[in-house]
């Protein structure tokens, strides 16, 4: 059973930075496209893909992140990373990490305030 192990959320204001890692249990050497998803607090929230990057270097954004949050990928360490910055309230949420799409159990994710 394959464990993802979030890391690096905190309480950050608007307009800061974070960065978070995603630490897998197994080789992601092989593994075609990672993804980081995010779940916003409230009922009736779904899980939404934020960022995505393929094996090759390809990288892929939801509109809302696109140019503050880059995704990497360490196939070495089995980590994926997600550098955020200029966050906004908005960005507050759970952060996961899985393939894409999410074929592995989810792990307890890493939560990110952002507030002031």
């Amino acid at each position: 059973q394959v464990q993802l192990v979030e890391s690096g959320g905190d309480l950050v204001q608007p307009g800061g930075s974070l960065r978070l890692s995603c630490a897998a249990s197994v080789s992601i050497f092989g593994i075609n496209v990672m993804g980081w998803y995010r779940q916003a607090p409230g009922n009736g929230k779904q899980r939404e893909l934020v960022a995505r990057m393929t094996r090759g270097g390809s990288t892929s954004y939801e509109d809302s992140v696109k140019g503050r949050f880059t995704i990497s990928r360490d196939n070495a360490k089995n980590t994926v990373y997600l550098q955020m910055s200029s966050l906004k309230a908005e960005d507050t949420a759970v952060y996961y990490c899985n393939k894409d799409p999410p074929e592995w159990d989810w792990g307890k994710g890493t939560l990110v305030t952002v507030s002031s």
